[in-house]
């Protein structure tokens, strides 16, 4: 099968779309298909390692905030150019914006089988950057660009009931896995904790992902700010870039601000943290907790997503209910303060994650694409 994945975001570009479209790929070329990454360009492309895919670049422009990211513009002259001539057997389109509506556009006049990927709530970030009046014009715009493709995939059962409700039609579940080779206690690491000041008795604070409005970190800085009261101690990690980020040092300037990282590097911050607080309410998933369970955190989140699936409450890690601000920060001061516990539910959050194989998921991506082209063939 030849497969072209559309989108704005692809390693080294680090986030949660980023690296599971990243799986995706790679996990279908590891099972004899042919993939083609179509995205936008980028800076220093010519030191960008895409691996062994076919890799088109198109026309982009920057996004405020995040100097290494692209919006794609339209590109349907080369999109026809390119697929007629090397016509994929399925396209995956995971963008709404300008280029993905251009590449679904092509797709239908070239009568190309086509799937799409629900993977971030932009109808929910209207709220957090003060445009509420176009959260139902953006849900709509969502739901007709989505219910043109064959089958649009959705991360989990919450994303999936919701996204019911809004009329999206043809949906697929497609979970996430996680890799627990490379997010493991094991990478725990005492010189990069001294890099933070913390000592090993030092609690420490970590969050991962974009340095942004719709993150919540609003919620993040000022349970910090509480705990810190109690606990003076306290070392506050936070990993990640974004247009948020010089106004969140202003607002937490003990903090230590890591940046973006990859890999390895990203792996041994997790490890060597104690306390992940993650207060987002805009997730479709939310990689990051998964990643944070594996690497042996002891977590708190919201009730939805990736931690109502994974988490059980005070067993594996803690959550609240779905953004209920109070109690978020009630049970971060009782996770703090009943520290002895915290080596029990840190095994138990490992032992929880360890099932979660991308294999499973790359295999009922591949069965539904497959019968995405079979019926096309058919019509």
């Amino acid at each position: 099968m030849k497969i072209a994945i559309v989108t704005e975001t692809f390693p080294p570009d680090v986030n949660g779309v980023a690296m599971t479209l990243s799986r995706l790929a790679h996990g279908l070329e590891l099972r004899g298909h042919s993939v083609q990454i179509i995205r936008p360009q980028v800076e220093n492309s010519s030191v960008v390692n895409f691996g062994t895919f076919d890799e088109v670049q198109v026309m982009g422009l920057p996004i405020p905030g995040y100097p290494s990211l692209r919006v794609g513009i339209p590109s349907p002259r080369k999109l026809h150019n390119l697929w007629k001539s090397n016509r994929p057997d399925a396209i995956y389109i995971a963008t709404e914006g300008p280029l993905g509506l251009s590449a679904l556009d092509t797709a239908e006049k070239l009568e190309i089988p086509t799937t799409s990927g629900f993977h971030t709530n932009f109808h929910h970030y209207m709220q957090h950057y003060r445009l509420p009046l176009l959260r139902n014009a953006m849900a709509g715009y969502l739901k007709w660009f989505h219910n043109r493709t064959q089958t649009t995939f959705a991360p989990s059962p919450d994303i999936l009931r919701r996204l019911e409700l809004l009329g999206f039609e043809n949906l697929q579940l497609m979970g996430r896995g996680v890799d627990t080779q490379l997010f493991s206690p094991t990478k725990r690491c005492q010189n990069l904790r001294n890099q933070w000041g913390a000592a090993p008795q030092d609690p420490t604070l970590l969050y991962v992902g974009r340095i942004a409005a719709e993150k919540n970190l609003k919620l993040f800085a000022k349970t910090t700010h509480q705990l810190r009261k109690q606990h003076p101690n306290l070392k506050c990690v936070i990993v990640g870039d974004g247009p948020e980020k010089e106004a969140l040092q202003k607002e937490i300037p003990y903090a230590t601000f890591a940046g973006t990282q990859q890999g390895e590097d990203l792996a041994k911050h997790y490890a060597s943290a104690d306390f992940f607080l993650f207060p987002s309410t805009t997730e479709t998933f939310g990689n990051v907790v998964t990643e944070a369970l594996a690497s042996g955190l002891v977590t708190l989140a919201y009730n939805y997503a990736a931690p109502k699936m994974y988490i059980e409450d005070s067993i594996n890690g803690f959550k609240a209910p779905m953004d209920r601000s109070q109690v978020f920060q009630q049970k971060a001061t009782e996770i703090l303060q009943n520290q002895p516990e915290w080596q029990n539910i840190r095994n138990k959050a490992v032992e929880s994650v360890q099932h979660l194989s991308w294999v499973s998921i790359l295999e009922r991506f591949e069965e539904t694409v497959q019968n995405v082209i079979l019926k096309r063939q058919a019509a």
